[in-house]
């Protein structure tokens, strides 16, 4: 018998932002009451960026000089000279390590000279860690984000709507503050300080067509990619400074990108299609706040419609499938997961997108889990585990574990299902945060399994 199911929606869209105005089973369970410790990933392992110079200097331009609501950006602006951070608040027991992890990547891989500030003293960018409820109140539907020209979430609002928090009106960057939320998985704090530290340095837009990015609505990538520091290294050349023009800026890239990729110069360019707006506002409706359902499957099949008019076969053209067999999961799951085998083609086909391809297989392994197909299942799953290991995302790592352990109990193999469960919790526990979230996601996989009905 098929049980229909959802998984959460792992793709959240509009979670981290810059501001500026008006743009912005029980089976499965321990008894004890003591989980397996936290697990915490090691080396970063960020793989090379796969576009041609030319192609990264359009992509430049583009993060450079726009904001996401489209706006343009009359000059660029970034530090300069070191740059130092402080975190205020409340911030939880996992952020400092973070932190520092990413602030050795950034001079590591991208050269940027930015350090800690000592305490009490002030910084060019402030951290503060404070509760989601007052991000919510600040910006309702963000879950952090960065503002210039303020140090505490309390200016924000008085602030808002004027030229102090405005970042078309900066000609250089000199002070900024980060609102991360202290009440979240340690996951999705790191997350959000990736985004919003790299948006508070480097670049404010975001772009679709990016499939090897943070950089992009999508939110598939949650840690600074390869790509994403090249960019920033692009950023901080010695030739660029604040308050040059788009074709100043533009001038200088063939040089800069020729020194720090050499790689990108004999690789032939794609020139990706920009994503058109219409699309970008279906994708929001769809999968973003405050539709209803008819209006949310409406608008993913018009995403689809769009892109199937645009020629695209990129992972745009997939994630239009995966938003509409997300959408129809519970009322038509098998219309749902003809979408899904779409979407993984489509993934399959575009260079840079195997860890969407990862988010898919949990959906189509999924459905195979229901079906008592623990065989299939486990073919699904097996290529994505060490994806999601290496993109350092527990949250996914631990979902794609757990339903591989239901896969192997389906299989007869209940030793080593259980063996992959414990192993899953430790990710699930920075994945998904404090104990009771961690059993109501144990709970949810394995509610799948019709052995445990």
């Amino acid at each position: 018998m098929l049980r229909r199911f959802v998984l959460p929606f792992v793709l959240a869209l509009n979670a981290c932002v810059p501001v500026t105005p008006g743009d912005v089973t029980t089976r499965a369970l321990p008894q004890s009451s003591d989980l397996p410790p936290m697990k915490t990933f090691g080396a970063p392992a960020p793989g090379a960026p796969i576009r041609s110079n030319n192609d990264l200097a359009l992509d430049f331009i583009e993060l450079s000089f726009q904001l996401e609501s489209g706006r343009d950006l009359p000059v660029f602006t970034r530090f300069e000279g070191p740059i130092s951070v402080r975190v205020t608040g409340a911030p939880p027991a996992s952020l400092g390590t973070d932190l520092r992890r990413l602030m050795h990547r950034l001079r590591d891989e991208a050269g940027i000279d930015i350090y800690e500030a000592a305490p009490g003293t002030d910084a060019n960018i402030t951290i503060q860690a404070v509760t989601r409820t007052q991000i919510r109140r600040a910006l309702p539907h963000a879950a952090c984000f960065v503002v210039p020209n303020i140090t505490d979430i309390s200016q924000y609002k008085p602030n808002r709507r004027s030229a102090r928090t405005s970042w078309s009106n900066l000609r250089t960057r000199n002070q900024l503050a980060i609102f991360l939320p202290n009440d979240s998985s340690p996951q999705e704090v790191r997350d959000c300080l990736h985004e919003e530290l790299a948006q508070a340095i480097g670049p404010l837009n975001d772009l679709y067509r990016l499939p090897d990015s943070v950089f992009n609505d999508d939110n598939v990538h949650t840690v600074l990619t390869g790509f994403d520091m090249l960019i920033l290294e692009a950023y901080y050349a010695p030739e660029l400074r604040s308050g040059m023009t788009r074709g100043q800026v533009a001038a200088k890239l063939p040089g800069i990108l020729a020194r720090i990729n050499p790689a990108g110069e004999n690789m032939a360019a794609q020139f990706a299609t920009r994503t058109p707006r219409a699309w970008s506002d279906a994708i929001q409706t769809a999968l973003g706040p405050g539709a209803k359902p008819a209006q949310r499957r409406a608008a993913a099949a018009t995403a689809l419609e769009i892109a199937e008019a645009m020629s695209w076969t990129d992972h745009r053209r997939a994630f239009a499938h995966y938003a509409n067999g997300r959408l129809l999961q519970s009322t038509d799951p098998h219309a749902a997961q003809t979408h899904f085998r779409a979407a993984d083609q489509y993934y399959a086909a575009t260079k840079g997108a195997s860890l969407h391809r990862a988010y898919v297989a949990t959906q189509l392994a999924a459905f195979e889990i229901t079906r008592g197909d623990g065989d299939s299942a486990s073919v699904l799953l097996a290529p994505h585990i060490d994806q999601a290991a290496r993109n350092e995302n527990a949250a996914l790592l631990s979902t794609l574990l757990l339903l591989r352990a239901e896969a192997l109990d389906l299989q007869g193999r209940s030793a080593e299902a259980q063996s992959v469960r414990l192993d899953s919790i430790g990710w699930a526990r920075y994945g998904f945060g404090p104990d009771w979230a961690v059993r109501a996601k144990l709970r949810e996989i394995s509610s799948l399994n019709p052995l445990n009905g």
